[in-house]
């Protein structure tokens, strides 16, 4: 098991940036892939990112591809979410999550361990 807690979230203008961090607990978390997902009110939890355990790989949903990028320090043990041209539909709160088999991808069902959340609010 792995603890997972997210920061960095906040309020933003439109076109502005923010980076989000996944902090994670464990001594093996260089193994796990890791995802980030977000969650608007009244909306089903969507997948943003994910990245291998090695980030060789790493996955984007069409909606933020070319904004987003995601990377991981394994020495750190931390995945970061570098979130850029933000939109009004970026509103949600962001969760990482980690995939203990080590690939990541954009199903739910595929992640272990999840952090609590940070809150992004995008101002038109």
């Amino acid at each position: 098991q792995v603890q997972l807690a997210e920061s960095g979230g906040g309020l933003v203008q439109a076109g502005g940036s923010l980076r989000l961090s996944c902090a994670a607990s464990g001594r093996t978390f260089s193994r796990y892939g890791v995802g980030w997902f977000r969650q608007a009110p009244g909306k089903e939890r969507e997948f943003v990112a994910a990245i291998s355990w090695s980030g060789g790989r790493m996955y984007y949903a069409d909606s933020v591809k070319g904004r987003f990028i995601i990377s991981r320090d394994n020495a750190k043990t931390t995945v970061y979410l570098e979130m850029n041209n933000l939109k009004s539909e970026d509103t949600a709160v962001y969760y990482c999550a980690a995939d203990l088999w080590g690939s990541g991808s954009d199903s739910t069902s595929t992640y272990d361990d999840w952090g609590r959340g940070t809150q992004v609010t995008v101002s038109s």
